[in-house]
C-alpha cells in the first residue's frame, strides 16, 4: 500500500500547461492564421502561382471581379437589353382574371406603384432595373470566383 501512495504524490507529478486562450488563436475560415507580425508588404491582385505546368496563373481579385462582373452587367442591361425587356413586357401586358385586369376587377391594391418607377434616365432605366441587373452581375461574380477557386479552368482564353 505504501508503494502504491508514494505514486500519486505531488512531488512524482508532472503538469503541463498549454497557454492556449481563445485571444491566441485566429481562424480565417478553416485554416488558422499566422498571427506573426508581417514585415513585408501585403500582397498584390497582380501576384502571380504556379500552377502544376510549370506556368503562371494570375490570382483573382474579388473585388475588381465582382465590380467589373456588376458593371458590365449593368451596361449590358441599359444599352443592349432595355429596349428588348420593355417590348417584351408590353407585349404581356398585365395580368388578367376573367379577361379583364386585376385593377378593372375592383382590386384597387393591383395599381402599378408609378413613383418607385421614376427616373431621371433618358430612357427610363429605374430602380427595378438597377437591382435586377446588378443581381445578375454578382450572380455571374460569384461563379466566376466560385469556379476558379476550385481549380476549373474552361480555357475561355486559349
Amino acid at each position: 500500500m505504501a508503494a502504491s501512495s508514494s505514486l500519486f504524490t505531488p512531488s512524482t507529478i508532472t503538469v503541463r500547461k498549454h497557454q492556449i486562450s481563445p485571444s491566441s488563436i485566429s481562424f480565417q475560415g478553416l485554416r488558422p492564421l499566422n498571427t506573426r507580425a508581417k514585415t513585408s508588404l501585403p500582397k498584390l491582385a497582380t501576384s502571380a502561382k504556379r500552377n502544376s505546368f510549370g506556368g503562371i496563373k494570375a490570382e483573382l481579385s474579388t473585388p475588381l471581379v465582382i465590380s467589373l462582373s456588376t458593371g458590365l452587367s449593368l451596361f449590358l442591361g441599359r444599352f443592349v437589353f432595355f429596349n428588348f425587356q420593355r417590348e417584351n413586357v408590353a407585349k404581356q401586358g398585365l395580368p388578367e382574371q376573367n379577361g379583364v385586369t386585376h385593377f378593372e376587377a375592383g382590386d384597387v391594391r393591383a395599381k402599378e406603384y408609378v413613383s418607385l418607377l421614376k427616373s431621371n434616365d433618358p430612357v427610363g432605366f429605374n430602380i427595378v432595373d438597377v437591382l435586377a441587373w446588378g443581381s445578375i452581375g454578382h450572380i455571374v461574380a460569384y461563379y466566376i470566383l466560385a469556379t476558379s477557386s476550385n481549380g476549373y479552368d474552361p480555357k475561355f482564353f486559349g
